[in-house]
C-alpha cells in the first residue's frame, strides 16, 4: 500500500510572478520537494524548474488556465523559470512537500 502526502505548503515562501512571451525567473530556494503553481487567469503559461539561468519555453510542463498543479523536484533545484504562449499571464508558486 503506497501513502500519499498531501501537499504541506512552506507557508510564506509563495510568489506571484507575471509571465511574458520571453522566459523569466525567480530564485525559490533550496529544500521542498514540491511545489504548487496556480494560473490566476486564462493566459496559459509553461513553466521548468532547475538551477540557476534556466529557461522555460512553451515545450514545457504546461499549467492549465485558471488551474492549479502540484510537481515535484530536485531538492537542490532552486529556480523557476516561467513564459507564456501570448500575452500577459499571472501564476502564483509555493514550495512545499507532498501533492
Amino acid at each position: 500500500m503506497s501513502i500519499l502526502n498531501t501537499f504541506a505548503p512552506a507557508y510564506g515562501s509563495g510568489q506571484t510572478v507575471a509571465p511574458i512571451g520571453t522566459s523569466a525567473s525567480v530564485t525559490l530556494g533550496q529544500g521542498s520537494c514540491s511545489l504548487c503553481i496556480t494560473s490566476l487567469n486564462t493566459v496559459q503559461c509553461y513553466v521548468r524548474i532547475g538551477t540557476s539561468g534556466v529557461v522555460a519555453t512553451t515545450a514545457d510542463y504546461p499549467v492549465p488556465t485558471t488551474g492549479q498543479v502540484t510537481i515535484s523536484k530536485s531538492q537542490d533545484f532552486d529556480t523557476i523559470a516561467f513564459v507564456t504562449s501570448i500575452g500577459t499571464g499571472s501564476l502564483h508558486i509555493m514550495a512545499g512537500e507532498g501533492f
